[in-house]
């Protein structure tokens, strides 16, 4: 039976917050419908003392930006990129449309049809998320949606010119200087000087993901990506001092990232939480990877690799590391997870920033339905069917006219039976349908 060393805060603590998150974002939505630019300019002003004469970047103002930026970071930037094209590429490459005749005469098929505008979100008030912008747009490109807008906050009072090159070398077609909530309603409903989109896609903190959340049915979404959670599975074959770097290398996302450490070992347990409290004391971000470990972070040890499966399917966590003896055992038995990250030469901080898989993954357990970001997200899977005979349309019109019947469907049946009468030369009056 699973034994917790160290339990994150109560739920009922957590949905208060959340409650409070979903009041406030409700307003800002309602505000930003009703008075548009005049809205989001407020806002902006309010939550990041930041109101241009345009929130959209000019060409001149992109060229400005990107020669800010050091040759190596540029560089380093198109490699990320090229890492993640080729993935979404070979990912791309498994959709096929498909065209089949299922019966004699009757021809089904789909279609991968891309998205055709989405607006893409990049985070960047506490840490510039360069690599949120590779992420999104460089798959949407990949999966050919036409138009890609793309909405960052500034960060220390001006646009932040490693994003602005990231945005510009993945294929954003418009680039706008604006983040928080009032971006994303921005993109999701349309202003004066914003078009409306008709897919969300990105990460965000907690407001962003519940704007994502009211905004879905009105717009497409990716998933509900909200603040950063991290899970280690691990054995003796590591120690403690590689467990805490790897939960505190996320926790420093945020005050709310949680941070859980599943393990057979009480003894591997304890150095772990032992060396994440030395960690603490000389860690640049201790301020909030501190906050986020002592109100988030979970040990729990379990008794053998079964539980610590189960353990780990029912946090169904945004990242899951595996270090343990036989990593390939999780790989064959895990469920519940956004990305797997296998055996100690790899971490979350690799997907995260350049190995190429992508970055935005379910949080708050939304690993049980959904996986993360890829180029599927941005097709859509559409149906077609064509019936090439008179005798086709006959046959499957009379099972089709019986099954509207049980039903009790007769304006139904009688689309099957007027193709009944017309190609299969029977006299099936209207009235036998209502039998």
């Amino acid at each position: 039976m699973p034994r917790y060393l160290k339990r994150g805060m109560d739920a009922s603590a957590i949905k208060a917050a959340d409650a409070k998150v979903r009041e406030t974002v409700e307003q800002i939505l309602a505000e930003v419908e009703a008075r548009k630019d005049a809205a989001v300019r407020e806002l902006s002003q309010k939550f990041d003392d930041w109101s241009p004469a345009s929130f959209k970047l000019t060409a001149a103002e992109i060229e400005r930006a990107i020669g800010q930026v050091k040759k190596r970071d540029l560089d380093d930037i198109k490699f990320a990129q090229a890492q993640v094209r080729n993935f979404a590429q070979k990912q791309r490459d498994t959709m096929r449309d498909l065209e089949v005749e299922t019966l004699p005469g009757i021809v089904l098929g789909h279609k991968h049809i891309p998205v055709n505008s989405i607006g893409c979100y990049v985070p960047g008030g506490r840490y510039p998320m360069v690599a949120s912008a590779h992420m999104s747009i460089v798959t949407a490109r990949v999966a050919g949606v036409k138009k890609i807008i793309a909405c960052a906050p500034p960060y220390r009072g001006a646009p932040h010119p490693a994003i602005v090159a990231a945005m510009h070398f993945g294929g954003a077609d418009e680039i706008f200087v604006l983040g928080g909530v009032q971006a994303v309603a921005a993109m999701a409903l349309g202003t004066e000087t914003i078009a409306p989109v008709d897919m969300l896609v990105g990460p965000g903190n907690a407001y962003v993901a519940e704007a994502k959340r009211q905004l879905f049915g009105r717009v497409g979404i990716d998933l509900l990506a909200g603040p950063t959670e991290t899970l280690i599975i691990a054995d003796e074959a590591v120690d403690g001092e590689m467990c805490a770097t790897d939960l505190l290398g996320q926790a420093e996302h945020g005050p709310t990232s949680p941070a859980v450490l599943i393990t057979n070992s009480e003894k591997l347990a304890r150095a772990t939480m032992a060396e994440v409290e030395r960690l603490l004391k000389i860690l640049p971000s201790a301020d909030l990877a501190g906050k986020a470990w002592a109100d988030f972070g979970e040990v729990i040890v379990c008794d053998d690799e079964a539980e610590m499966v189960r353990e780990a399917d029912r946090v169904a966590s945004e990242h899951v590391q595996v270090m343990t003896r036989d990593p390939d055992y999780f790989l064959a038995n895990m469920k519940n997870y956004g990305s797997l990250f296998l055996g100690p030469r790899t971490n979350v901080a690799y997907g995260d920033k350049v190995i190429g898989t992508n970055h935005t993954l379910p949080t708050k357990k939304a690993a049980r339905y959904t996986g993360g970001l890829w180029v599927g997200k941005f097709l859509k899977t559409c149906t077609y069917q064509k019936v090439l005979t008179d005798e086709a349309s006959a046959k499957i019109g009379e099972v089709c006219s019986r099954l509207c019947v049980l039903e009790h469907f007769l304006a139904h049946a009688e689309q099957a039976n007027v193709r009944v009468r017309r190609y299969g030369g029977r006299n099936v009056p209207y009235a036998q349908a209502a039998e």
